[in-house]
């Protein structure tokens, strides 16, 4: 729930925000390879609002307010990590790469609270693979709700 609360955040607040208070995360710095370093999708408020929102809903399902920030703060580590990663492969902002786009943000904040939240290997298995299957459905819902700019 927390992952679907840290990376949905940033489409809404674009839906809701527009381009008010979306300043690139890497302040248009390129790579040594010339390319952004994450690129203009990646901004200051998304990631804000993704550690915000993710502390305030933690104490809805029984989880501390700080453990709902590691969680957001970890999302959006895996997030910035496969942008990075798609940006040095000269693949577009908000391309499509699925497995890197799923994997890292849903699997880091797994592994950073693994023992907060005594969760095996299994266990982080199953919750990144319905991770994955969900933000695939999902990000077709928020498509056809106009929220996400892509289907994907």
């Amino acid at each position: 729930m927390l992952l679907a609360v840290a990376n949905g955040a940033p489409l809404v607040a674009k839906k809701v925000l527009g381009e008010r208070l979306s300043r690139p995360l890497d302040g248009g710095v390129t790579f040594v390879d010339g390319r952004p370093l994450f690129g203009t999708s990646k901004t200051v408020r998304g990631v804000v609002l993704a550690i915000l929102l993710s502390a305030l809903a933690a104490p809805m399902i029984g989880l501390s307010w700080q453990l709902g920030a590691v969680i957001g703060s970890a999302a959006m580590a895996g997030d910035l990590f496969s942008s990075y990663v798609k940006r040095r492969l000269g693949l577009a902002p908000s391309s499509r790469a699925t497995g890197l786009d799923q994997i890292p943000e849903s699997l880091l904040p797994l592994l950073v609270c693994r023992g907060a939240l005594t969760l095996s290997g299994p266990d982080i298995a199953i919750c990144v693979a319905i991770f994955f299957v969900g933000e695939g459905s999902l990000s077709r819902l928020l498509y056809k709700a106009h929220i996400r700019e892509q289907p994907y």
